[in-house]
């Protein structure tokens, strides 16, 4: 038992950083589509807004479906669902095919995040420790290195239709492979499949809104670093992808350290050092005059961040009975809603600018730092679990 569980830790890690990578290789070439498809900061942010429209119509209805073909399975098929939709994104015509393919993205990106972190939570309780914000951190080193890929294939003239195609391809293989060491798990009794419709109240709505906070600010930055540095302050096509490889780092570095910091120190007293961190970093960023400045600052927000997602999924997992609905409601609020700060970024700075809009990051981060009491649940000792459905 103990070797099964060693062995679907290491490939939901595996799973973690496959879909972090996909969403890297995408955040790193956004500015390559933005001008391929000549798309102004308001039509780009419009665009951005599809994918929360596909998580959030899709999310409420996808810890039924973990219950009723079990998380392994609903893994296997929705992983590389979203590394073939990350892969045609820069085939987009125009706008509007943009726009949709986008949507369709936000679905596979969703439901794909819900099953791998109900994953995440089932190996959690069978090793009776904490492990989410390693598992994060796994998202967050596949993000960097598919930044890094898309940053140096920018670099070398490689255009994003062939970045990003190659990039499914072998993720989407990677993702395969580590599914079949996966905990088994057999699909739930039609009784006891939990809702259709998973709607976030009481305990799982608060924990929701401190994630929405932390994904919106997370999501803004992501996406619009790299617009940020190329717009505002005048850098290189490269350089601008530096800028997500940046955040990118810093956040993985949050999240491995995470699990020991926070056995340390506490999750209340983790977030709130995070968020004073998080906060230096937004003040840097508005009042950035130089790349490097901004590269920081955007280092700083990473850190900012990094913690607190993993927290609400945890917190989120270990509380009700069916933690795949725990953690869809939860992310119905904070993923779900927080996919819309890069479009909501677009349009905002469209009607002000993108260093105001940062300042509304900030903000949101401290909002983070000021509700860390809310994760306090995260904290609990879990006792080990036999490593089931």
């Amino acid at each position: 038992m103990t070797r099964d569980l060693t062995r679907a830790r290491w490939a939901v890690a595996t799973i973690f950083a496959v879909h972090g990578a996909a969403s890297g290789s995408f955040a790193a070439r956004i500015p390559w589509i933005a001008e391929h498809l000549h798309l102004s900061q308001g039509r780009l942010g419009l665009a951005l807004i599809m994918p929360a429209v596909g998580s959030l119509s899709s999310m409420p209805f996808t810890g039924r479906l973990v219950a009723r073909i079990g998380g392994r399975t609903a893994t296997r098929i929705l992983i590389p669902a979203w590394c073939a939709a990350v892969g045609v994104l820069a085939l987009a015509p125009n706008v509007w095919a943009f726009m949709g393919m986008l949507l369709l993205a936000g679905v596979t990106a969703g439901t794909s995040d819900i099953a791998m972190n109900a994953e995440g939570v089932a190996v959690e309780q069978g090793l009776g420790r904490s492990i989410m914000s390693g598992l994060h951190g796994m998202w967050s080193l596949g993000g960097l290195v598919g930044s890094g890929i898309g940053a140096a294939a920018a670099f070398a003239g490689i255009s994003a239709p062939v970045n990003l195609g190659v990039m499914a391809v072998l993720l989407a293989v990677v993702a395969v492979i580590a599914g079949h060491w996966l905990l088994p798990s057999a699909p739930a009794p039609a009784s006891d499949e939990g809702p259709r419709f998973s709607l976030p109240r009481g305990p799982v709505l608060i924990i929701g809104l401190v994630g929405f906070c932390a994904v919106f600010a997370e999501g803004a930055t992501a996406d619009w670093c790299a617009v940020y540095l190329r717009e505002i302050l005048g850098s290189s096509e490269g350089q601008a992808a530096i800028a997500y490889s940046a955040f990118a780092f810093a956040m993985t570095s949050g999240r491995l350290v995470g699990d020991a910091v926070v056995r340390r120190y506490g999750a209340v007293g983790t977030v709130r050092f995070a968020g004073m961190v998080g906060i230096l970093g937004g003040v840097l960023v508005v009042t950035s005059w130089a790349p490097a400045v901004g590269i920081a600052g955007f280092g700083l927000i990473g850190l900012g961040v990094a913690v607190v997602v993993p927290l609400a999924f945890s917190a989120a997992g270990h509380t009700g009975d069916h933690p795949a609905h725990s953690i869809a409601g939860v992310a119905t609020v904070s993923y779900g809603a927080g996919l819309a700060g890069p479009g909501l970024m677009g349009g905002i700075a469209h009607a002000t600018s993108l260093p105001f809009s940062f300042g509304l990051v900030t903000t949101l981060i401290a909002v983070v730092a000021l509700s860390a009491g809310r994760l306090r649940a995260a904290e609990i000792t879990h006792v080990p679990q036999p490593a089931a459905a």
